[in-house]
């Protein structure tokens, strides 16, 4: 605890605490809709084309890659969700081709044109997030909290046509919902958490943020509002646990992360069945 302390003195570490919490709110927030209405998997595909967004922000030399990656996931989150309503071709195999597509090509770019010295490290990290959470700067700080603001806004006002088009949309729409309008919402949420998660636990763990909080807290609650509630703890908890401890003992926050989510799932998986 003391050289915890003694860690928390230093800017960085205090951004990355500010952005792991948040990024994990928002997170567990729209990953219970997600789960329950089986988009979890845009997450992972959404992320690769954050990725090949980022590798061309640095080859392009972009000092602040959220322009770039930020419209770019958002359009590719707009172009899924019309897919997915396609009768040629499914939102599944769009999102296989575009997720591929996006991370191959922004790999091949980084290593035919850029500059620097250490290729493997800035993919591992783009990937695992292994540094970048340690690397903010004030700047990324308050995009962070103004979009998370802007994630948790949008959720606490839509939160009952939400909750429609979550559970029945044939009957949200029967009564006059347009769920097209709050799909896209939840597309454009998803796309903006996707990007900010990056930063947290890289581009191939993005989607673990969004899971294992849900499915955990659905262990033990049926209640919507209870799940949530419960998925916003346990992710905060993460968030704050693996950070403190991929700092005291020098491993990858976001593996760390994730690997808390873990253990908390199987904690609660352990209690559910022993409540029967």
């Amino acid at each position: 605890m003391a050289n915890l302390i003694e860690y928390l003195s230093f800017p960085f570490v205090r951004y990355a605490f500010i952005a792991g919490v948040l990024i994990a709110l928002c997170s567990s927030l729209l990953g219970v809709t997600l789960v329950l209405k089986r988009f979890s998997f845009i997450g992972d595909g959404l992320s690769h084309v954050a990725f090949g967004a980022m590798a061309i922000a640095a080859v392009m030399s972009i000092s602040n890659e959220m322009l770039v990656v930020m419209p770019v996931t958002i359009i590719c989150a707009v172009f899924l969700l019309k897919r997915s309503q396609s009768s040629t071709v499914k939102g599944d195999a769009s999102l296989a081709m575009l997720s591929v597509g996006a991370m191959a090509v922004g790999y091949l770019l980084l290593n035919m044109f850029s500059t620097s010295a250490n290729i493997a490290g800035d993919v591992c990290s783009t990937l695992f997030g292994s540094t970048s959470i340690l690397t903010l700067q004030g700047t990324d700080i308050a995009i962070c909290v103004v979009m998370s603001i802007i994630v948790i806004g949008a959720f606490v006002f839509l939160y009952n046509k939400i909750f429609a088009v979550t559970f029945d949309e044939t009957f949200a729409k029967a009564t006059g919902t347009n769920t097209e309008i709050y799909n896209l919402i939840i597309a454009l949420i998803t796309a903006v958490i996707i990007v900010l998660a990056m930063n947290l636990v890289g581009a191939l763990l993005t989607s673990a943020l969004i899971v294992f909080p849900a499915l955990s807290s659905m262990r033990l609650f049926s209640s919507f509002k209870q799940v949530i509630i419960c998925s916003a703890v346990i992710a905060v908890v993460a968030a704050l646990v693996g950070i403190s401890l991929s700092i005291l003992f020098s491993t990858p926050v976001g593996a760390t992360v994730v690997v808390i989510n873990i253990v908390i799932f199987l904690i609660f998986s352990a209690i559910e069945k022993a409540r029967g």
